[in-house]
């Protein structure tokens, strides 16, 4: 079928769903060589001829199927990210960064298990964390880590990477056996469900390409391969993901199961008990090979080691391999096998428990300190910032890093003029270590001299308790704090404007349409649409333009509908010092007004609990601020704020609150109530939901596949609810599901 089509044609006759067939499999199975075997066999020609082949007789026909490689590249733009909820969440890593932490780690594993611990080890890939959902073998989604609960969905654009599938096949044995994998781990039959979690980066010979014609073509280049990556990942033109070197690498199965598998293989969670998968093998590098054998790549560095020795040898080898790989790590990842321990071990809330990342050294260079600039934050502490002549170092380029405060320029004596260390401490956060003293000769040196005035405002600063910082007593006059205090006044959890992000913010102050957060309510939309902009991505030209009047419309209908919120988010928008959500909660349980809570003393704030004495002094100074009072006066009276009272301790008692005071921890799958729920409703009962089990726990609600939160609490002879009884509690208080 060297001219499928041109046969075709010269029959007179119609492409046929075979004849589209026989291309869809012949292209599949050639990028399959390429990408996966690692192993081309035919010319980049002939493939781009088949593929316009395809082309072709899709245009001619309604012959569209998923797995055909012309499926990688959607039709039109993608307007947003939309939001995914992950069935099982994304966790992150804890870090560990010397031998001692390794130790600690491996001695650990060792006493959960009462013997050496075997682990399976890979390099930590810099790049982006994304899940992707197979359903009877095809790609149905792809989506970010985001918080780990909660992530976009980038679907349209991981499709267009060519190392991940479309479509999941069986390799055959030879295949196997060319890559590595032996025939226990692999798989058997395609999965009718699998979400595979991996690493999505820009390999480092990739990098450096798109970067040269980048520069050719007068476009703006990428920093390092992990921008590069994240860059790309999140264009809203699919087609211009797939123009960037993108590549994947797995390195955990989060659900695989067939359909007459047990259901409890199926619902998610971090109770999910895994190890009985009738499928997938039950060691963490067996899953990686079945996965593998499914065409999905993994990374080849991966392997099993067994106890600390093991551990610390594939560090260093990895470590001395680091320069020569084609893409940017930075450490090793080291990871229990046995599912069944991971399983026994669990998580804590953030991280897994059986596995850690062991962080290489921080890479340093030397560069000239040009300048030493003074920043304004939120809340008025002033810090001072290092702007320095740029460097490369970890795979960043650096340019400028804070100095933290006073004290940390006097510890270094450093002055403008410096050589200077910069290091990336633990590959993340760019510091100073040092000044290189031999430099200094016949060097023009200046003293970095700290401001004694708000270099924003103008403003007087004052010594904080600890003698370190200082800070602008200028409050929400301050223009810093202004645009600062406007994009905390705008979050979800505070007055929930949506649309107003930082960029509008800055946009808003400098073009003088605004001075504070009362100002937003004086905007109109006439006056919105002129609002200049820049555009937001950060890989195109940045382009300047006006707002424009569908934007405007829909932001003065948000920012009209947030006069209209509960006075504790009112509360935590203020931005006091040491207010969180939960403590606007606490504050707004205890006064009915904002002016109740303005006329408060620390007295008073102190007498309430869980309000120390640090915030109640915050909470005292905030109010005693005349700019405070203004904007505040002008929020409730010009711009109309109708602030909700919110249900007062004070009318809370053991008839109307029967479980006042009384701790409760949720734990396990609730078949009826997702969690949230089940918090709010006993909330609402006057109970405190916790999420550790301890002496003073009043009941632990346990749902299925209740874990280590049932086990204590039986041991420490705590009540035991299950959700039936729950449920039946709230009946017997008249509460609403």
């Amino acid at each position: 079928m060297n001219d499928l089509l041109s046969l075709i044609e010269a029959q007179n006759e119609e492409p046929t769903y075979e004849n589209y067939r026989e291309l869809v499999e012949k292209l599949n199975r050639y990028a399959k060589a390429y990408y996966v075997l690692d192993n081309p066999i035919v010319p980049d020609a002939e493939y781009d001829r088949l593929y316009r082949q395809l082309e072709e007789i899709e245009a001619k026909t309604d012959f569209k199927d998923a797995d055909a490689p012309t499926r990688r590249v959607g039709d039109g733009l993608l307007n947003t990210f939309a939001p995914v909820a992950h069935k099982f969440p994304l966790m992150s890593l804890g870090d560990i960064f010397n031998d001692e932490e390794l130790s600690a780690f491996n001695k650990r594993m060792f006493e959960s298990s009462g013997s050496e611990v075997e682990y399976c080890v890979e390099p930590k890939l810099d790049g982006l964390a994304v899940s992707i959902i197979y359903e009877k073998g095809i790609l149905v989604r792809a989506a970010t880590r985001g918080d780990g609960t909660t992530g976009e969905d980038v679907t349209a654009n991981v499709k267009t990477i060519h190392s991940i599938p479309l479509k999941l096949s069986l390799l055959t044995k030879e295949q196997r056996e060319s890559l590595g994998i032996q025939d226990e781990f692999a798989a058997q039959k395609i999965p009718d469900y699998l979400d595979v979690r991996g690493e999505i980066f820009m390999p480092r010979d990739g990098f450096k390409k798109w970067n040269e014609e980048a520069s050719k073509r007068g476009q703006k280049t990428f920093v390092n391969p992990r921008n590069a990556a994240a860059g790309s990942l999140r264009q809203q033109d699919p087609k211009i993901t797939a123009s960037r070197p993108l590549t994947f690498n797995a390195y955990y199965i989060g659900q695989c199961y067939m359909d007459d598998e047990p259901e409890s293989l199926k619902e998610g969670g971090l109770d999910s008990r895994s190890s009985d998968s009738t499928i997938m093998p039950h060691t963490q590098y067996g899953r990686l090979q079945y996965v593998k054998s499914l065409g999905l790549p993994v990374n080849p560095l991966i392997r099993v080691v067994r106890g600390l020795e093991g551990l610390r040898e594939f560090y260093n080898d990895t470590g001395a391999q680091r320069p020569s790989l084609n893409y940017d790590i930075d450490g090793t990842v080291l990871k229990v096998n046995s599912i069944e321990m991971q399983e026994e071990m669990g998580f804590t809330a953030k991280a897994p428990r059986w596995a850690i990342a062991y962080k290489f050294p921080p890479e340093e260079e030397m560069t000239k300190l040009l300048a030493v600039n003074f920043q304004v934050g939120r809340t008025g502490v002033v810090t001072p910032v290092a702007r320095l002549d740029p460097v490369y170092v970890g795979g960043v380029t650096i340019s400028n890093c804070t100095l933290h405060n006073e004290s940390e320029i006097k510890r270094l004596g450093i002055k403008v003029g410096d050589m200077v260390i910069v290091r990336r401490a633990g590959d993340v956060i760019p510091q100073i270590a040092g000044v290189v003293l031999e430099k200094r000769e016949g060097a023009t040196l200046t003293d970095v001299v700290f401001p004694s005035v708000c270099p924003e405002c103008g403003s007087a600063l004052e010594r904080e308790g600890d003698g370190v910082a200082y800070r602008c007593t200028g409050g929400l006059f301050c223009p810093s704090q202004q645009r600062q205090a406007i994009e905390h006044y705008v979050e979800r959890a505070a007055m929930d404007i949506d649309g107003l992000g930082e960029r509008l913010a800055e946009a808003l102050i400098d073009q003088q349409f605004i001075h504070n957060i009362a100002d937003l309510y004086t905007l109109t939309e006439d006056k919105l649409e002129k609002l200049l902009v820049e555009s937001a991505s950060k890989d195109e030209e940045s382009k300047t333009r006006f707002l424009g009047k569908t934007v405007a419309k829909k932001l003065i209908a948000n920012i009209d509908g947030s006069r209209k919120r509960p006075l504790n988010r009112f509360i935590y928008a203020l931005g006091i010092r040491e207010v969180g959500t939960t403590t606007a909660k606490i504050l707004a349980s205890n006064f009915r007004t904002i002016q109740d809570l303005m006329a408060a003393d620390e007295k008073k704030l102190q007498s309430i609990p869980n309000i120390g004495s640090v915030a109640a002094r915050y909470i005292v100074d905030f109010f005693k601020e005349e700019h405070n009072i203004t904007v505040i006066d002008r929020l409730i009276n010009e711009a109309k704020l109708e602030l909700s009272e919110c249900e007062q301790v004070s009318d809370m008692n053991a008839d109307n609150k029967p479980y006042l005071g009384k701790t409760f921890v949720l734990t396990g799958t609730l078949a009826t109530l997702k969690r949230d729920k089940a918090k709010e409703l006993l909330e609402s009962l006057g109970a405190k939901v916790s999420g550790s089990v301890s002496k003073k726990t009043f009941a632990v609600v346990a749902g299925e596949e209740a874990g280590s939160k049932l086990d204590k609490a039986n041991e420490l002879g705590i009540t035991v609810y299950s959700e039936e009884d729950l449920l039946n509690i709230l009946k017997e208080n008249n509460i609403t599901i």
